[in-house]
């Protein structure tokens, strides 16, 4: 699975937000944007999907190859 980490970081980075900033536009806790930097597991997907929406970023899914 591709890690969302770095996408995330690097977004952020060419927006020039700090992770407080993104928290803020997003409507999440500076807590929650370390999670997803960090690539933590258990995310909350509704909170997720905010902080990829301010980055202009999108979550796609896939149908796993045998």
């Amino acid at each position: 699975m591709e890690k969302l980490s770095a996408p995330v970081r690097a977004r952020r980075a060419a927006l020039r937000l700090t992770q407080r900033e993104l928290a803020d536009l997003a409507g999440v806790s500076e807590r929650f944007v370390r999670l997803v930097e960090a690539d933590k597991d258990s995310v909350r997907l509704d909170k997720l999907v905010a902080v990829l929406d301010v980055l202009g970023l999108e979550l796609h899914a896939e149908l796993k190859s045998s």
